[in-house]
């Protein structure tokens, strides 16, 4: 059950970074200054209960899984996910929960720019997660048994 937790909650937070990175903080440059300071206040207090607890999650059962790792996991697969969460979470609050900070006072233009190219590490992390846990997952199912 730790297993698939961890690979749910990593495969949402996947495909919902990809979202943010593609769609949503393009779209931050386009909201119009007069506007900017209330939707930067609405993102972050609407996005906050989408991706805290998930987030949590995963790194909780992430953690988990270097107590109790099944067998079919290699040790050098829960340390990289532990890796690459660690990433994801170091990149959140040193550089992307900074750059809303200045965002909040009001669109800049530079600070813009820096969440979206810094964002790309989290993105590329999150999928790196997602490719290692499915692989992780498969190796414990017998293809007889998927027929």
């Amino acid at each position: 059950m730790l297993v698939l937790a961890n690979l749910a909650s990593t495969l949402f937070m996947t495909g919902l970074i990809w979202l943010i990175q593609l769609v949503h903080y393009p779209l931050f440059a386009q909201v119009g200054r007069d506007e900017f300071v209330n939707y930067e206040d609405m993102h972050r207090r609407m996005i906050t209960p989408v991706v805290g607890p998930v987030m949590l999650l995963e790194l909780v059962t992430t953690m988990g899984l270097l107590v109790k790792r099944p067998e079919t996991m290699p040790t050098w697969a829960a340390w990289t996910g532990f890796g690459l969460a660690a990433v994801i979470w170091l990149s959140t609050a040193l550089l992307q929960v900074p750059e809303h900070g200045v965002l909040s006072n009001g669109f800049n233009a530079a600070a813009h720019q820096r969440l979206v190219s810094t964002n790309w590490l989290r993105t590329v992390a999150w999928s790196l997660r997602s490719l290692l846990m499915l692989w992780c997952v498969s190796r414990s199912y017998d293809p007889a048994t998927l027929r």
